[in-house]
């Protein structure tokens, strides 16, 4: 069974307008399935999975685009970056938007070949998993909180009792779980972790220990949802500061995990300025943790967090799917006031609280931190002019039954509905 992606018309419009479309992330999200879904039936299709395919593609780079020559899709590009050079050139010659379909699970290292061979000519499309609305076959758009898309998404959405929002937690967005019946699940992302991760690593840093590095990420999976601290991680890893933050990237690169930004501004002071860490996949992060169950991990010490690491992989997911990038940030100062996401648009901030329960008390009391922004436009002290900020609807995302105010500026938002 095919489910129908959000991100479609994404792609179409950066196909419209650029000679190259690249398609990015981790393995198995279904990439290569989508493009193969709305391809026209004389477009090519080639792999650089096949090792044949990739020596051609690799020692004589001019002969593999005659053979599979635009309009074509190249799958896993990264493998063989000497195509870049005479894809520009293909380009340049013909001016034709959509000649060139590529996917590839590697950023690290393909930016480095599209800024110097392709910059101008590509258009980048980011893709994770299947979201939530999509296996409920819904295509809301990008989350935002205005009151009107607030009403106009909660209308369309399934309601999920908590104990199935757990049971997608723990299955995750892998789109073989959902597609396919009687699919093992731990077997799966065992043979995912071994196949795909393990590989993908050794080619991005040529890991000598892959233990170590296995184990590795099953501590940052023991820290979703939780503030970077790269000696915590390298102490516990028994690696270096250094080696912990290289990794990390790692995973970044690979679509693996995301890190969310602080939230700064002049008027705000004493802002933590680490990152917070949330892996992509609650299905991938579940099994390195080895929960046995949705029940088991609904009742652990870590359901908040997980839940907090779904909602976040969800509403960052509908921003790439939308083609938009995420802006998502958090707040914590020194003073231990927190607020577990905002979302900046436009010159305007919408606070976000994240909370495992049907109707969490107090839960917007540090969005009131934030009203020093709404001060009127200032110059600093390098001369530089801050804009006025607005303060925006605010939002609890916890296990509401419906989409209830709070009070004039926020909303309890059921995480069913994101």
């Amino acid at each position: 069974m095919y489910y129908e992606r959000s991100i479609e018309a994404t792609v179409r419009n950066v196909s419209a307008t650029f000679p190259v479309l690249l398609v990015t992330g981790p393995r198995q999200v279904g990439k290569t399935t989508l493009l193969e879904k709305i391809a026209e039936p004389e477009r090519k299709r080639v792999t650089l999975d096949n090792p044949t395919v990739r020596m051609l593609a690799k020692t004589d780079p001019e002969l593999f685009l005659q053979r599979y020559a635009p309009p074509v899709l190249i799958d896993e590009v990264q493998y063989a970056p000497e195509l870049f050079p005479f894809i520009k050139i293909i380009v340049d010659q013909r001016r034709k938007s959509g000649d060139f379909w590529l996917t590839g699970s590697q950023m690290f290292h393909m930016m480095k070949s599209v800024t110097e061979s392709l910059a101008g000519r590509t258009g980048i499309v980011p893709m994770l998993g299947l979201s939530s609305s999509e296996i409920d076959g819904r295509h809301p758009g990008a989350f935002e909180l205005e009151n009107d898309g607030l009403l106009r998404r909660v209308s369309t959405a399934k309601p999920l009792r908590v104990t199935e929002i757990f049971e997608r937690i723990y299955k995750g967005s892998m789109p073989r779980l959902y597609e396919v019946e009687d699919v093992n699940r731990e077997l799966y992302f065992e043979s995912y972790l071994d196949t795909y991760l393990t590989r993908d690593i050794r080619d991005l840093d040529q890991v000598a220990d892959e233990t170590a590095y296995m184990n590795f990420i099953r501590i940052v999976a023991a820290r979703t949802a939780t503030t970077v601290n790269y000696e915590a991680l390298a102490q516990e890893a028994g690696i270096t500061a250094p080696t912990a933050k290289r990794w990390l990237s790692i995973l970044v690169s690979c679509g693996i995990i995301a890190l969310i930004e602080p939230y700064a501004n002049n008027a705000l002071k004493r802002v933590i300025k680490a990152p917070r860490m949330y892996f992509l996949d609650t299905g991938l992060c579940a099994h390195l943790m080895g929960w046995g169950s949705a029940e088991v991990l609904e009742n652990s010490a870590m359901s908040g967090e997980f839940f907090e690491t779904w909602v976040v992989a969800e509403i960052y997911r509908s921003y790439l799917n939308a083609g938009k990038r995420p802006p998502l940030y958090f707040y914590r100062d020194s003073n231990r006031k927190e607020i577990d996401l905002i979302l900046y648009e436009n010159g305007t901030v919408h606070p976000v609280e994240i909370k495992k329960s049907a109707a969490p008390q107090n839960a917007t009391r540090h969005f009131s931190v934030l009203s020093p922004v709404e001060r009127e436009p200032e110059t600093d002290e390098f001369g530089a002019t801050h804009l006025k900020t607005t303060i925006g609807t605010g939002a609890v995302i916890c296990m509401a039954s419906d989409l209830l105010p709070i009070d004039r500026k926020n909303w309890y938002v059921p995480a069913w509905c994101i």
